[in-house]
C-alpha cells in the first residue's frame, strides 16, 4: 500500500476534484485507458472495494498500490490537471498545485528540495540535547531499548554507516511518538490529522504511519512546525530501509543527511519531553 498520509490524500482529492465522486474530466473510458497504460485495470473488482466511482476507484489504488506506481499515475494526473485550466482559460489552484507536486515527488522517492541548504545548516547550529529518557512518554521497560538504539546510532555516525543512523533515528522517532499518543489518546484521536478508516473512524494507535504521528503531533503542540518538517525529511530517508525505494531514487544519505536526521530526532525528543520553548 501507498504511505499517503490523511493531509496528501486531501491535497490530491481537492486538485483532481474527488468529492463529486469524478476525477478531473474523465469518463470510464478514458480512465480506464489511464491506468491501462501503467499495467492497471481500474475497474476491476480489486478496485471496488470502497465502492464503483472513479474517486471511490482511486482511493482504493491508493490503499492497494506501492509508493513508485501510485507516484506515476498522479503525476501524470497533475499534467491533466493543467493542461485542462490552460485550455479552458481557468485559473490553476498554485499554492494546491505545488503541494500535490511535493507529494509526488516523495512517492517517486526523489529527494525534496526543502528544506534548503542553508535552512539545514541553520537547524543543524541549534543546541538540542536528548533529554532524560524518564520524561519521555514510554513505558519503563522501553528505556534500556531507545538508550541503546541511540548509543548504536551514535556509534554508526562516527563510522560511517550513514543509513544506519537513519534507521535507528526513524525507529526511535515512532516509538516515542506512539508512546505520546497511548499516553494522551484523546488528544491524538480528536485531531483532525488522525487517520481514519473507510468507515470513518480513527484507526488504532499500531495502525498509525509514522507520517500520520507526525502531523498529528505537530496539530496538538507536541512538535514545532520546523521539527514537524526536519521530522518528515528522517520519515523519507527511513523509507530507503527499502531496497527498491532506494534503487529508484538514485539517492544514497551521507554523512550532512545522516546528521540532519540525527538533529531531527533531538529536536523532537526534546519537544515531546517539554524541553523546548
Amino acid at each position: 500500500m501507498s504511505t499517503l498520509t490523511e493531509v496528501e490524500k486531501r491535497y490530491l482529492e481537492k486538485i483532481l476534484g474527488m468529492e463529486s465522486g469524478y476525477v478531473l474530466d474523465y469518463n470510464d473510458m478514458t480512465f480506464g485507458q489511464l491506468f491501462s497504460r501503467h499495467g492497471v485495470e481500474i475497474h476491476g473488482a480489486k478496485y471496488q472495494i470502497y465502492g464503483t466511482s472513479k474517486a471511490k476507484k482511486m482511493r482504493a489504488f491508493w490503499e492497494r498500490e506501492p509508493d513508485v506506481l501510485v507516484g506515476r499515475v498522479v503525476s501524470e494526473l497533475l499534467d491533466v490537471y493543467e493542461a485542462n485550466c490552460k485550455l479552458n482559460g481557468k485559473k490553476v489552484d498554485a499554492a494546491v498545485l505545488k503541494e500535490s507536486r511535493s507529494i509526488v515527488g516523495r512517492l517517486s522517492g526523489r529527494p525534496q528540495p526543502t528544506p534548503s541548504s542553508s535552512a539545514d545548516d541553520d537547524f543543524l547550529s541549534q543546541e538540542f540535547s536528548v533529554p532524560k529518557l524518564e520524561k519521555l512518554p514510554i513505558e519503563a521497560s522501553a528505556v534500556p531499548i531507545i538508550e541503546g538504539r541511540l548509543a548504536e546510532a551514535r556509534k554508526a555516525l562516527v563510522a560511517g554507516a550513514y543509513l544506519s543512523v537513519i534507521f535507528l533515528c526513524g525507529s526511535v522517532l515512532e516509538a516515542v511518538l506512539l508512546g505520546a499518543a497511548q499516553h494522551e489518546p484523546a488528544r491524538f484521536n480528536q485531531a483532525s490529522a488522525s487517520p481514519k478508516s473507510k468507515e470513518g473512524k480513527v484507526k488504532q494507535f499500531p495502525n498509525w504511519t509514522l507520517a500520520e504521528f507526525i502531523d498529528v503531533a505537530c496539530e496538538v503542540g507536541l512538535l514545532k512546525p520546523d521539527v514537524k518538517k526536519f521530522s518528515h525529511g528522517l520519515r523519507d530517508f527511513r523509507n530507503y530501509i527499502h531496497p527498491y525505494e532506494q534503487m529508484v531514487s538514485g539517492f544514497t544519505p551521507d554523512e550532512h543527511t545522516a546528521k540532519l536526521c540525527f538533529q531531527a530526532l533531538k529536536a523532537a525528543l526534546a519537544s515531546v519531553a517539554g524541553e523546548r520553548k
